[in-house]
């Protein structure tokens, strides 16, 4: 089977078999010279030993000396000769492949082959008859060996008279390095069943860390996983079950105002971040980040009973959010024109009738009547101040508006003389502030909501101030934060949130002013470039 079309664990396994037995032979082979050359360093270290020994017994220091004196002996004297039997004995009790002694003139004295004795040696006897030890690997007569030659002086001078020569057969070598291989061998083998069993489990451990997947489709899985993360229009935030960011996609970074980078703890995002984590709810939840509308939700994730974390979208809800207070703002105004209508139109055909019946003098004095009071029957005072048509009917229709839950509506500083230059932005404001501030004073004892509208240039200056209980203490730095509210029931703690980032978004800002001397609560908004200048006005 061709090996590229294994699978990865499979190929992980074979890589490290590989290894294993790669690092073993040449673990093993390595072994094996050291300990063949630890035993030629042994042999030569013995022949020298043995060698040393025999040229310094006095015996056989006299014998050499005798011989070497006198003229050469037959093979037969020297078979029977000192020399020989102690050559032998000393062979024969160290197991060397053969002791030969030699006197000066390099004729054997003793040999493990009798019939060449009186012979010269086969070897160069030279060095050693210079008074030099020797320790080669040479061939003789009886094979390669490991030999010493040490040269034997004279009893009481240092007169060389002969040599000695031992030497260890490379058998013998062979034979102590093979002895050494067989336990480094079994280790080897132990190794590698180790190395066999540890790839396998490694292997294990791989496919199930990878779900079985291959590297090419953890690649496209990974691609996919980018292209989703990084393209869908919500954000993202994964968290582990130790609260820390796993990671988050740009859009996440751009909607919460802040980097998310991975290994951000959970205390480093905004606090509504924190809360839906905390207490993830059923259905997403509405909050203010910065000066966005953010709809969040989180989810937790477990897997076989185990937390593993959880995962936090993020909507951007800023427009849709605006455009409904916007669209509830006009729509208030919208049936409160109607009404308006509608009772004008029974007013004229009251007049229409007068006139018809031929009492115009009783139709006048109803007009007159009628134009000393204002919509639906009741006149906000000082609404004449403001120039712009659209301002005025909002107004009157939250004067309506609060007259129905019992709270009177006035007009406090009022000098606008310009025109509404962006009627979205001043009715998100001033419904919202309107509408909390009814809110608040409504079953009040003198239930009442004062409105300042101030122009300063193109600025709008909203100030509202109302008769209710006012802003505990504890929440005054906090009055404009997502879910902040005094009431009681759910979905409040929107509103001046949505004011102060329509306000901050225009360049300007939102703040709780001290409160009167009668208590409450007075919001001031300034609102750049809201209205139309009185000097433009008058060039058109």
């Amino acid at each position: 089977m061709d090996p590229r079309r294994w699978t990865f664990s499979r190929q992980v396994l074979a890589v490290l078999l590989l290894l294993v037995a790669v690092v073993l032979a040449v673990g093993c082979g390595g072994s094996v010279y050291l300990l063949h050359q630890q035993a030629v360093v042994e042999s030569r270290n013995r022949s020298l030993d043995v060698a040393r020994t025999l040229a310094e017994d006095d015996a056989v220091r006299s014998a050499v000396t005798a011989a070497s004196d006198g003229p050469p002996a037959d093979a037969a004297t020297l078979r029977d000769g000192l020399v020989q039997r102690e050559a032998e004995a000393v062979r024969a009790r160290t197991g060397a492949l053969f002791v030969v002694v030699t006197d000066d003139r390099g004729l054997r004295l003793a040999h493990p082959n009798p019939a060449v004795l009186g012979e010269r040696v086969s070897t160069d006897p030279t060095r050693a008859l210079a008074g030099e030890e020797v320790v080669t690997d040479e061939t003789g007569t009886l094979g390669a060996s490991a030999r010493a030659k040490v040269p034997v002086r004279a009893l009481g001078s240092d007169r060389v008279v002969g040599e000695v020569s031992v030497g260890v057969g490379s058998a013998a070598i062979a034979d102590r390095a093979r002895d050494a291989l067989w336990p480094a061998l079994a280790v080897a083998v132990g190794a590698l069943a180790v190395g066999l069993a540890g790839a396998g489990a490694l292997a294990g451990r791989l496919r199930r860390l990878t779900l079985g997947l291959q590297p090419e489709e953890l690649g496209g899985i990974l691609q996919a996983h980018d292209a989703v993360l990084h393209g869908i229009a919500e954000g993202v935030v994964s968290l582990g079950p130790d609260g820390r960011v796993v990671l988050a996609n740009g859009e996440a970074a751009r909607l919460l105002g802040r980097p998310v980078p991975a290994g951000a703890e959970l205390d480093d995002l905004p606090p509504a971040v924190r809360d839906v984590v905390g207490s993830p709810p059923a259905a997403p939840v509405l909050a203010v980040v910065g000066d966005r509308a953010l709809l969040l939700s989180a989810r937790r994730v477990d897997r076989d009973g185990r937390l593993l974390g959880h995962v936090v979208t993020v909507a951007d809800r800023t427009d849709v959010e605006l455009l409904t207070r916007q669209l509830d703002a006009v729509q208030a105004v919208g049936e409160v024109l109607r009404a308006q209508r509608h009772e004008f139109a029974n007013r004229l055909h009251l007049v229409a009738g007068l006139l018809e019946t031929g009492r115009p003098e009783e139709a006048g004095a109803y007009v007159r009547t009628l134009l000393a009071t204002g919509p639906l029957g009741s006149r906000v005072e000082g609404l004449d101040a403001v120039a712009d048509p659209y301002l005025q009917a909002f107004v009157a229709a939250k004067a309506a508006h609060a007259r129905e839950r019992q709270v009177v509506l006035a007009l406090g500083e009022v000098s606008v003389a310009g025109r509404v230059a962006d009627p979205v932005d001043v009715t998100t404001v001033l419904g919202n502030l309107v509408d909390n501030a009814v809110n608040a004073a409504a079953g009040s004892a003198d239930a009442r909501v004062e409105v300042d509208l101030v122009q300063e240039g193109a600025d709008l200056v909203v100030a509202v101030a109302d008769s209710g209980p006012g802003v505990p203490e504890a929440l005054r730095d906090s009055v404009f934060e997502t879910g902040v509210t005094t009431r009681d029931e759910e979905g409040h703690g929107i509103g001046l949130g949505l004011v102060r980032q329509v306000a901050r978004a225009r360049g300007g800002d939102a703040w709780l002013a001290p409160a009167g001397p009668a208590g409450g609560a007075v919001f001031v908004v300034r609102l750049p470039g809201a209205l139309t200048p009185v000097h433009q006005l008058e060039v058109t």
